[in-house]
């Protein structure tokens, strides 16, 4: 792989990652009662993802709908499956703060790679997923399509905590 390759790869995860911790960032300068603080970091986060997109486009990482769905089924199958669990068992071992999520996303990204599938299988017959509401636990991840439920199935969270995710 090319140094350029590399770099690629190394920019696009830091600007992921910044993305997300910027976001985070906000929703502490939010409740700590820092709008503008928040509204700084929110706007930062977008600064981040532009470049992140750009890496990625650059590393020729997005592909048609379906290479897309290949990918990221591929991608929650291999986190489920390989990557989380044996983080949750050392830190199960360790009684660590972070069984928690790891648990719930160990869960959680099996029902990610279900519904990349069906929709993988929806977009090879020329099709659009039929179910237009999508509803995400904002506790572990969960993912809905149609009514949240009573309760997650993954973390317990009450339906009415579901948000409905827009376009």
């Amino acid at each position: 792989m090319s140094t350029t390759e590399s770099n690629l790869k190394e920019a696009f995860a830091g600007e992921s990652q910044a993305n997300r911790k910027y976001l985070a960032f906000a929703r502490k300068a939010e409740q700590e009662g820092f709008a503008n603080v928040a509204r700084l970091f929110r706007t930062a986060a977008e600064a981040e993802t532009i470049h992140a997109f750009g890496h990625l486009s650059a590393m020729n990482g997005i592909g048609s709908t379906a290479d897309n769905l290949r990918s990221a089924v591929a991608a929650e199958t291999y986190e489920y499956t390989e990557m989380y669990p044996p983080m949750l068992r050392l830190a199960e071992n360790e009684n660590h703060k972070a069984k928690r999520m790891f648990g719930f996303a160990v869960k959680a990204e099996a029902v990610h790679a279900r519904l990349y599938q069906m929709a993988l299988e929806a977009v090879a017959q020329g099709k659009d997923l039929s179910e237009t509401n999508i509803y995400l636990c904002p506790v572990c991840g969960h993912i809905e399509l149609g009514q949240p439920p009573a309760e997650c199935p993954i973390c317990g969270a009450k339906g009415e905590k579901f948000r409905r995710v827009e376009a």
